[in-house]
């Protein structure tokens, strides 16, 4: 009878240790009514279906799609030497350094300590007072170590909210890497199409330019008037008027470049600085899919990192309502230094110790719903994260389409505008119309020019901002002591 009881009361007391050994609080799992579980937030993009777009998966390093070793260097000195990066970098390590010392607490404790002093007894303490004490030299060593038994798991829980930070320091660092390249694409970007703006505009100059030059000369041959030439030259002088603010902007971009790369603006690259035509890709933009985005954005994988913390932290807080318990053990030498380590020096002590805020519950449970509150929050940003990430990606796909519309009829537009001032200067050559006619037709194909080649640079700008949202960028961003 008894060895029957006892074998049914094991699997009893295993059960009730193993449960008393396992961490409190809620073990962390994706809501299921969160945004990023919605079938629609793992749908293709509804902005996505145009020709413009391929629904395969966006490369890491996919400002290569570009095929220009220009643009390749400088996102590699921007990922080596970019400021932004560093303190990401250093971020990264000080959270590891808090990991550890958070998970240095499920080890043993020791401490050693050791004093001397000179010391003049109290006669009044000493109960003799009126009796004269001479000072005395006093030692002390003492050696410990303790343990905490992490019977209700808050060790365990505070060690899992230190991997999940430091786990969200590193998508962090990726969310800066993203950034980064997204950056220095877009200044070299935006670089190359200044310069192929001041082209444009310096191909304007140089027409209207001759264009005065002819109707100067008609005018010396009797077939003219001196308004034509002062319109002409009027007209010269509002094309000339564009020049100085692309200058600008080229130059600002040179120098954004410069300190993404990690230099001064005076180093600014002088292979861009040539450069007079933006980076073109040569196949549909890769965009993915909802679920492979919100896989691949880090700002999304950090909020729910974030969230696994803050879950984990309930548990560090609900830990408190049970007893510590920590085992210790000490051993010491202390008195006269006239008896260092003598028999009547020594002592030790050994036992555990047990905390409790039992009297405090009520503290105790306002730390746990302060925590409660924080998950809420984490939460709540996470799902604005990931509506924030589709709403981006979405948002940048339609401009880019239409931008890509825009451009095509702009395109249409200069053709057309060609012709007519070669029609024009043609008829007026023939004596057919005045010159009057040939100046609108002129003021109209460079017109033309400027509103394409500000389009492609427009153009240009959203596929970074495209490859931005989406992402892309961070795989192999990982970073290592």
């Amino acid at each position: 009878m008894r060895m029957s009881m006892l074998r049914r009361a094991v699997p009893l007391l295993a059960t009730v240790a193993a449960a008393a050994c396992a961490p409190v609080g809620p073990n962390y799992h994706r809501p299921e009514t969160a945004v990023a579980e919605r079938p629609s937030a793992k749908a293709p993009f509804v902005s996505g279906s145009e020709a413009a777009f391929a629904a395969t998966a966006v490369p890491e390093d996919w400002w290569r799609l570009y095929r220009d070793p220009v643009l390749d260097s400088l996102v590699q000195e921007a990922i080596a030497a970019n400021t932004d990066l560093r303190v990401a970098a250093a971020n990264i390590a000080r959270a590891r350094a808090q990991r550890t010392i958070t998970a240095d607490a499920r080890e043993p404790q020791t401490e050693l300590g050791a004093g001397l002093s000179r010391a003049l007894p109290s006669a009044q303490e000493a109960l003799m007072p009126g009796k004269e004490f001479p000072p005395l030299w006093i030692y002390s060593l003492e050696a410990s170590a303790s343990y905490q038994l992490d019977l209700a798991g808050q060790i365990r829980r505070a060690i899992e909210a230190a991997d999940a930070d430091l786990a969200a320091t590193q998508a962090a660092y990726d969310a800066t890497r993203v950034t980064v390249v997204a950056q220095t694409t877009a200044a070299y970007v935006e670089a190359c199409a200044a310069g192929h703006e001041i082209g444009v505009v310096q191909r304007a100059l140089d027409l209207q330019q001759r264009s005065t030059e002819l109707t100067r000369r008609l005018v010396r041959g009797g077939r003219g008037s001196s308004l034509d030439v002062t319109r002409s030259t009027a007209q010269e002088a509002r094309v000339r008027a564009n020049m100085p603010s692309l200058v600008a902007e080229k130059q600002t971009a040179l120098f954004r470049l410069a300190t993404l790369t990690g230099k001064p603006p005076a180093e600014f690259d002088r292979r861009v600085a040539g450069c007079h035509e933006e980076p073109q890709l040569e196949s549909a933009m890769p965009i993915g899919d909802g679920a492979a985005l919100l896989r691949r954005r880090p700002d999304v994988r950090q909020a729910e990192l974030m969230l696994r913390a803050a879950t984990a932290r309930i548990g560090v807080a609900t830990a408190d309502l049970y007893p510590k318990i920590r085992l210790g053990a000490s051993i010491g030498s202390g008195g006269l230094v006239d008896s260092f380590l003598a028999r009547d020096t020594f002592k030790f002590g050994l036992g555990p110790l047990i905390s409790w805020e039992f009297p405090n519950r009520k503290r105790v449970r306002a730390r746990i719903g302060m925590a409660e509150a924080e998950a809420d929050a984490a939460y709540a940003r996470f799902d604005g994260v990931v509506l924030t990430a589709l709403r981006e990606v979405e948002t940048a796909l339609t401009v880019y389409a239409r931008d890509l519309d825009r451009r095509a009829e702009l395109e249409e537009a200069r053709t057309h505008a060609a012709q007519a001032s070669r029609d024009s200067q043609t008829l007026f050559r023939a004596g057919r119309q005045g010159f009057l006619p040939v100046l609108d037709a002129d003021r109209v194909l460079i017109s033309a020019e400027e509103a394409l080649a500000a389009q492609e640079r427009r153009v240009a700008v959203d596929q970074v901002r495209l490859f931005l949202a989406l992402g892309g960028g961070w795989q192999s961003a990982e970073v290592t002591d």
